[in-house]
């Protein structure tokens, strides 16, 4: 895998493709939303499907010529039905964020109430974020962690739909460290005679490997990007039930379709032409998924993650909520003294990559919060196990508790080089 065609076509492209390769390989990526796609995904992202129109979906497109693109689609629908359960796959969103709003389209209008978690809390920007769309266009109602444990309790949730009575209640986080409880969720939602959505963009690899509760039995309709644990290209899919159990009450004038419902919300509604060539790599991925390999690698996501997270307490630093159930964990800065901004930015300068990110009840702003993400997903696929990650949490913590200590910031750089080099990356893609 090269690209000698951008080299001679733009060489400035290719010095900086040269630049981001050697970064990913010789730095520790431990921001929990990105992984290693596998050679295989990122050449089908590259192939000769980037080329084709296809609007509509399979059998049913406005352009001709799509024969080969319409089997390449049914490959990565039937694949995604089959890795998660799904009576209905819709695998054409662009993203995770465009594939809430499609959801959102398909099943309420504006001005209706959606439950939500609390960004501040671990949800996400479309989870009803008021500078996000979601917040402007719907009314959302937060819910959020309790202060005794900064986990989610189910009966204040429960008490807080039944109060609010919304449309939708959505669950899924993007920085909440513990199990989502999917079917209590989906128990409530049938509670109220409201969508049971659920949002598992962070964690479906775990989803399809057991390692997590599968949300998809239980749930009118289940979103996930089709990066971070999945490890396939940045894109996403919805899954949904065929028939829609609320027509009678919320849409009495139209098909009883709720795959339809979505597929129509996507297109026409708010998409156009489809990505074949992501949709081809999506389904490379799904493919990947569905190997023993595969899950045995969800399943040391989650025993590195509590590794790495033991290993940060026994050097002195808290954990909101005091561990992990999943890929990733938070740590609380305020006790060390800096902020999560300070610590992110001092970790990348010695090549560990984290991101900065609020905690429950912070008392700072967004973008200079009090909290540092990470997680182990990227770090797994390179082969990494418990043994290196408890490395990485004395490396981490010896920075975080002194950032001027240059000694500590020494023995960090060396574990980063010493682990790198023993788990390479990419060895076979030759950019430079």
């Amino acid at each position: 895998m090269s690209i000698e065609n951008i080299r001679k076509q733009d060489p400035e492209i290719a010095e900086l493709l040269d630049k981001e390769l050697n970064r990913q390989r010789e730095g520790l990526v431990m921001i929990p939303s990105e992984n290693f796609a596998s050679p295989a995904v990122m050449e089908a992202t590259g192939t000769v499907c980037t080329n084709k129109y296809a609007e509509g979906y399979p059998g049913k497109r406005y352009y001709t010529g799509a024969k080969y693109i319409d089997m390449i689609e049914n490959l990565a629908i039937e694949r995604a039905k089959e890795l998660f359960g799904a009576e209905h796959a819709n695998v054409q969103p662009h993203s995770g964020s465009s594939a809430n709003m499609e959801v959102y389209g398909a099943l309420i209008n504006t001005g209706d109430k959606v439950l939500g978690m609390n960004l501040a809390h671990g949800g996400h920007l479309t989870h009803g974020s008021p500078v996000n769309f979601s917040g402007k266009r719907y009314e959302f109602i937060p819910y959020g962690v309790s202060k005794k444990d900064e986990k989610v309790d189910m009966e204040e949730v429960r008490q807080l739909a039944l109060k609010e009575r919304p449309k939708i209640v959505l669950c899924g986080t993007t920085a909440y460290p513990r199990k989502v409880e999917f079917e209590k969720f989906a128990a409530i939602a049938k509670e109220i005679d409201a969508y049971a959505f659920a949002d598992i963009s962070h964690i479906s690899g775990l989803c399809i490997a057991g390692a997590h509760e599968n949300p998809v039995a239980s749930h009118d309709v289940v979103m996930t990007t089709t990066t971070k644990t999945l490890r396939g290209p940045r894109s996403a899919i919805i899954m949904c039930k065929k028939e829609d159990r609320y027509h009678d009450l919320y849409h009495p004038d139209s098909k009883k379709d709720l795959a339809g419902m979505i597929d129509f919300s996507v297109f026409p509604g708010m998409q156009g032409g489809p990505l074949e060539h992501v949709i081809a790599a999506k389904a490379v991925a799904f493919k990947e998924a569905m190997t023993d390999e595969y899950k045995e690698y969800q399943r040391q996501i989650v025993k590195n993650a509590k590794a790495l997270a033991d290993e940060l307490m026994n050097q002195g630093l808290r954990l909101v909520s005091g561990g992990t159930d999943t890929h990733l964990m938070l740590i609380d800065c305020t006790d060390l003294n800096i902020t999560g901004k300070e610590g992110a930015n001092k970790l990348a300068d010695l090549g560990i990559y984290t991101n900065f990110n609020m905690i429950p009840f912070d008392t700072r702003t967004p973008f200079n919060p009090s909290g540092i993400r990470l997680g182990t997903p990227a770090l797994t696929s390179r082969g990494m196990k418990e043994g290196e990650m408890k490395k990485v949490g004395v490396a981490i913590a010896a920075v975080l508790k002194d950032l001027d200590n240059t000694d500590a910031q020494e023995n960090t750089r060396k574990t980063v080089s010493e682990l790198t080099e023993e788990f390479k990356l990419y060895p076979d893609i030759t950019y430079a």
